[in-house]
């Protein structure tokens, strides 16, 4: 298990047979490569402890994670040549290739790629303050992060264009009725439930809960990787759009954006 003081944007630990990865970057915990990075480590590492047996991603802060840093481009993995996007993409691919069943504790906002690594996970647990919002169409932006297959997996295609087409916000209640999540519990209960949830996951043979884990998910990782490259084709052109310009300009402005069609 790699050290903690490896890590800058997240923190690792571990109870029992449980692994903790914290995400730290607050109050939004706006992701960035490095961060993508880390938590990829992290993954690869509890799958090399053979006392590992699930993982709990959660995070410190007002929300869960609030997508990627726009202001910090060089870091954010959202450059429009589309090369720092493109090292994102790959390290996000380690995280779905990991072999170890992950346990999201949502607490609060996951938003746009914030919603995509929430979905990474095999399960989430969390509450009726938090949201989930694939707002990329908000922004004039595609969706990343492996959201266009991820999304319509748990939901269906047609319930997951409304929410690409609108980028609407779904509160955790309804989060649950449409399958995005599978736990709702008051927000101060959210970490502990998916420790809860881990640790009941932990209880089973852990040789074969990774048997059954590959099979349910098998072609998965590669199913992201070509996603991800036409996730990133989309991105990159939409990026120098004017649209794209001023979908940001009016959510740091906290307003309806005024799209142009260009």
């Amino acid at each position: 298990m790699a050290k903690a003081t490896e890590y800058t944007l997240i923190g690792v630990s571990k109870s029992g047979n449980v692994g903790i990865v914290e995400i730290r970057r607050p109050p939004l915990n706006f992701f960035n490569n490095q961060m993508i990075h880390e938590i990829a480590d992290a993954y690869e590492a509890f799958d090399r402890d053979s006392e590992c047996r699930a993982i709990v991603l959660a995070a410190e802060g007002k929300t869960f994670c609030a997508g990627a840093d726009l202001v910090d481009t060089s870091l954010s993995g959202t450059l429009s040549d589309g090369g720092v996007a493109k090292h994102l993409y790959k390290e996000a691919l380690r995280i779905f290739q990991a072999k170890t069943p992950v346990v999201a504790a949502v607490h609060g906002s996951a938003v746009g790629g914030g919603m995509g690594l929430a979905l990474s996970a095999d399960f989430r647990v969390t509450c009726k303050e938090a949201k989930f919002s694939a707002n990329f169409s908000r922004l004039g932006l595609h969706p990343g992060f492996g959201l266009t297959i991820t999304l319509p997996q748990l939901v269906g295609p047609q319930k997951a264009s409304l929410l690409f087409y609108t980028g609407r916000r779904v509160p955790g209640e309804e989060a649950v009725a449409l399958g995005i999540a599978d736990e709702l519990v008051p927000q101060a209960e959210v970490r502990d439930a998916a420790l809860k949830l881990a640790n009941e996951i932990a209880g089973s043979a852990p040789l074969a809960v990774v048997s059954i884990r590959e099979t349910l998910r098998r072609g998965l990782a590669d199913t992201i990787a070509a996603a991800t490259e036409r996730e990133l084709t989309e991105q990159t052109w939409l990026m120098g759009t004017e649209d794209f310009k001023e979908g940001v300009k009016a959510t740091n402005e906290r307003r309806p954006p005024n799209f142009k069609n260009r």
